[in-house]
């Protein structure tokens, strides 16, 4: 990774971080997590935490790993023992005995010194830009998270019936997680019933789900930070609709489409348009929107029924090293607004694919929407289906040489 930043002169400090206080004047805090940029450096937790790099000194002997000494107090209500590395109180000797010399930073700023903030935004860039493709290890690790996440989908399943609520489930699924060695769930659990299965990041609550109605789970089991990100949507009883049918067919076919399509050198974007536009000509022929596809992707039409993106990188954490191709500039296509990352796929890249179709009541019942793509949609038939919610399909993707791994197809997909 020293050679990846490129440094020469610059001293480098990557900050953990510490605990946030909770709000209600205690001596409680939020859980802590070190910063991901430390973390992946340091490969562990540390409160306080600072990796220094020196390039002088070489990519081995260069970094130096400064940490705080533990109190008694910390030992006696938190049973914590000392991390391994240089104390803290030898940093400034350290930093003084280089002061002459730039100062970079990422993950969480040392507070009181001064840093170079452009030149460390670009080596942050840099740096997450090196850090995308995993190696064995974190795959053996993602994969460890989506065999877990595996177990908490096949417990969910078999409590999934009429009268149960949406905490019930999560409280099933997560459980299942954490006996199968998952350290916590890596995100919000979403579990929606009914009518919140449009809802896109729908907090579990204690409605009872119905007999007949879609219910929208999106989980992932965390091992060692390393997370999975998994959607699937089920039938209550098992026994759909045609509409229900034709909807979950749809997604589930793009869904595949778009994992096939996850090889090395295919860019991000256009494995998102190709799934706007498979998804559009499937509203299509369900009589909810009009007109051809690629025109109606291109005006954004999509996005009544598909408001946001095909995927995101995982890894270390749910979101992990998204964004742009390092210079890339923003993209400034209609149809590409909700992108959430702009870049071709490599070797070693671990993406989720989600394609998802819903009926959400905000977007349905806006008077502008309506006005400006009047000659689109079936404004009739899909204000019908309010109460249908939603359908999301989501598996987490390894990039191999080979072509595309789904690490979570052992999770069945039907309703």
């Amino acid at each position: 990774m020293a050679d990846a930043l490129g440094l020469t002169n610059e001293i480098l400090l990557v900050g953990a971080g510490r605990p946030i206080p909770l709000p209600e004047n205690t001596d409680q805090t939020y859980p802590f997590r070190s910063h991901t940029d430390y973390f992946y450096l340091a490969g562990r937790e540390c409160i306080g935490g600072v990796l220094a790099f020196d390039p002088k000194l070489g990519p081995r002997r260069g970094w130096v790993s400064f940490v705080p000494r533990i109190t008694e107090r910390e030992r006696v209500w938190d049973t914590r023992t000392q991390d391994p590395g240089v104390l803290m109180s030898k940093f400034p000797a350290w930093l003084k005995s280089r002061a002459r010399r730039p100062r970079l930073t990422f993950g969480v700023p040392v507070p009181g010194i001064d840093f170079q903030l452009r030149a460390s935004a670009r080596l942050r860039e840099k740096f997450q830009h090196a850090r995308r493709p995993k190696d064995a290890f974190e795959i053996a690790e993602i994969r460890r998270a989506c065999a877990a996440t595996s177990k908490g989908y096949a417990a969910l399943r078999r409590k999934l019936r009429p009268g149960i609520s949406e905490r019930g489930l999560q409280i099933e699924l997560e459980a299942a997680f954490c006996r199968a060695g998952a350290d916590r769930p890596g995100y919000g659990t979403i579990v929606g019933g009914g009518p919140q299965s449009g809802v896109l990041h729908s907090h579990p609550s204690m409605r009872a789900v119905r007999r007949g109605e879609f219910v929208l789970v999106d989980a992932g089991a965390e091992v060692a930070r390393y997370v999975a990100d998994v959607t699937r949507t089920f039938v209550v009883g098992g026994k759909l609709s045609g509409f229900q049918r034709d909807l979950h067919q749809l997604v589930t076919m793009v869904e595949r489409a778009a994992v096939s399509r996850c090889c090395p050198g295919e860019e991000w974007k256009d494995i998102h348009l190709a799934a706007a536009v498979e998804l559009t000509a499937g509203l299509v022929d369900m009589k909810l929107m009009r007109g051809r596809p690629e025109p109606l992707v291109e005006r954004k039409a999509h996005r009544i029924f598909f408001p946001h993106g095909i995927g995101h990188l995982v890894g270390l954490g749910v979101r992990d090293a998204s964004g742009r191709m390092p210079g890339r500039r923003p993209n400034k296509l209609p149809a590409l607004e909700n992108l959430r990352m702009d870049l071709p796929l490599q070797v070693g890249y671990v993406t989720t694919v989600e394609p998802g179709v819903y009926f959400i009541a905000a977007i349905l019942n806006d008077p502008a929407r309506r006005r400006i793509y009047r000659d689109c949609v079936n404004w009739k038939l899909a204000a019908q289906h309010i109460q249908t919610g939603g359908v999301r399909i989501e598996d987490t993707v390894l990039v191999s040489e080979r072509g595309p791994v789904n690490l979570t197809a052992g999770i069945p997909i039907d309703p």
